[in-house]
């Protein structure tokens, strides 16, 4: 008896599997292949595997640090947390990694330089802040070197969901003269290959860079835009920012860390990157960084490796089984129930944070808005351009972004 009600228990499961699989499959195929870009979430079902499947979002910056580009530069570390803020604004709040390669010509005091991907945004904004518009001069530059770093020295995941997408940024073209040198065109085929998208923005209005670029742009399945030589970006102060600034660094005081001497070292990397931050950087940008790590996207960047406070209330580990000499100083000499004590005051001091900052980013977003709106809106920024290529792009991995305008 009990063989054939297993049996059968097995046929029942077996038979709704059946049916059900072609309307899953039809889900899938609309959520990721684009079938329908035009509303990726028409299918219910293919809105609820969408929205509980994290896409991620993998996107590296290419950027001409010649002397020429010093507007560009600056324009860059002042909107990358915008930029940021932007690809979180997908309804299923997308992991957002980050890269840049740097570059300028032989006999500059480099080529490129490149940073990988990583989820902490904190130490790359940090390196940023160390560009200097420096060298170049004589026309072309390095960019085939740059863009065969971006394909082969960046760690690009292998899965087919995450969007992958580079951001070329100059005003020079390529040289094609360096006889050792992997031509562009190359480089891009790989990247095909790879599921890598490639955007050219073209500072200015050199006619050999327009070429090459569009080009590039063609080659590599991207777009191409055209923006004034600083970069043409919506920078535009608010009357929220100071005291956005002031609270992000009330909540950057609410994390604490553990873990072995190797993954502290790394904490306090962290940590180091962040205070340079809050010291060197303008009030609106720590506006920006603070709106984007108070998404959801930005937890990972805000916390990092090892934040107690929040694996605790968690429940991602207990208290009891991490080692004393695992803990922060400030709790090592506490009891159990003091040291508990802590944590939850830290919690209910950051939930308070983060709701005061909520308040202040739907103010301060009204208000650009409306500064925007008074400009003639943002058609042709660097925003703009950047937003409505990730819009599109995006789309055929499953991303939908409802905004029609970038965040600022």
């Amino acid at each position: 008896m009990k063989t054939k009600l297993t049996a059968l228990i097995i046929l029942t499961i077996t038979a709704v599997s059946v049916m059900a699989y072609p309307h899953f499959e039809s889900a899938m195929a609309t959520a990721y292949t684009g079938n329908q870009l035009s509303d990726p979430l028409a299918d219910p079902l293919a809105a609820d595997l969408v929205m509980h499947q994290q896409s991620k979002i993998e996107v590296v910056f290419v950027l001409d640090t010649t002397s020429s580009m010093s507007g560009m530069i600056e324009a860059a570390k002042e909107k990358i947390w915008s930029i940021a803020s932007t690809m979180a604004s997908a309804q299923n709040a997308p992991e957002i990694k980050m890269g840049m390669v740097a570059f300028r010509d032989r006999g500059d005091s480099y080529v490129t330089k490149v940073l990988d991907l990583s989820s902490d945004l904190d130490s790359m904004y940090a390196s940023l802040m160390d560009y200097r518009a420096e060298g170049g001069g004589d026309g072309p530059e390095s960019v085939n070197q740059a863009i065969y770093d971006a394909v082969h020295k960046i760690s690009w995941s292998q899965d087919k969901q995450t969007y992958r997408v580079v951001f070329l940024l100059g005003d020079a073209p390529p040289h094609m003269d360096y006889p050792d040198d992997v031509p562009y065109t190359q480089s891009l085929k790989i990247a095909q290959q790879k599921g890598i998208k490639f955007n050219a923005i073209q500072a200015g209005q050199s006619t050999n860079t327009t070429h090459q670029w569009k080009q590039i742009a063609s080659l590599g399945g991207g777009l191409y835009f055209q923006v004034e030589q600083g970069g043409s970006a919506i920078a535009i102060s608010t009357p929220y920012d100071q005291q956005m600034a002031e609270l992000s660094s009330k909540l950057d005081e609410t994390k604490l860390y553990f873990g072995n001497p190797e993954e502290q070292k790394r904490q306090q990397s962290k940590l180091a990157a962040s205070s340079k931050l809050r010291e060197n950087s303008s009030p609106q940008a720590q506006a920006r960084r603070v709106t984007f790590n108070t998404s959801a996207s930005g937890e990972k960047n805000f916390l990092g490796e090892g934040e107690l406070v929040a694996a605790v209330v968690r429940g991602d580990v207990s208290l009891e089984s991490i080692a004393i000499d695992k803990l922060p100083e400030s709790l090592k000499l506490l009891k159990p129930a003091a040291q508990m004590a802590v944590i939850e005051e830290y919690d209910e001091r950051r939930k308070k944070l983060k709701q005061d900052i909520l308040e202040l980013s739907e103010k301060r977003a009204d208000y650009l808005k409306k500064e925007v709106a008074k400009l003639g809106g943002s058609k042709g920024s660097l925003d703009d351009n950047i937003y409505q290529a990730v819009r599109s792009q995006a789309a055929e991995k499953g991303l939908v972004y409802k905004d029609k305008s970038a965040s600022y």
